[in-house]
């Protein structure tokens, strides 16, 4: 099975850069492509517990039922431990689906993935 790493860099304060890798994963794994979104940096803020409910740009639905939508269809989320202390984050201000992870765990999916995109 192919293997796809989705790496979400940006955050809340650019939320037309906030769809693309949730669309992009449900789409993968409808292909039967492994995916994967890890975030990083400002990425942590759109998994931050009520903030994607809060997103909605044009014609688009919130962000919020594309996560939903990217759960249901087993794509795994990954939050960046050390961005989250970059912010202050605590481990609990995230959605549970979303795993807090480290810096290897970024790497070994990147070393796994056929491809990585960043958004």
């Amino acid at each position: 099975m192919s293997k796809i790493l989705y790496v979400q860099t940006s955050g809340v304060d650019t939320p037309e850069r906030l769809y693309a890798p949730f669309v992009l994963s449900i789409a993968a794994a409808s292909m039967n492509v492994e995916a994967s979104i890890f975030f990083l940096i400002k990425g942590v803020t759109v998994v931050k517990k009520g903030e994607a409910e809060k997103i909605k740009i044009g014609n688009m639905p919130p962000v919020k039922k594309f996560i939903d939508q990217t759960i249901a269809a087993g794509v795994k989320l990954f939050v960046c431990e050390q961005s989250t202390q970059l912010f202050g984050m605590a481990r609990g201000d995230f959605i549970p689906e979303a795993k807090i992870s480290g810096a290897a765990t970024l790497n070994d999916l990147a070393l796994e993935a056929d491809r990585v995109i960043s958004f």
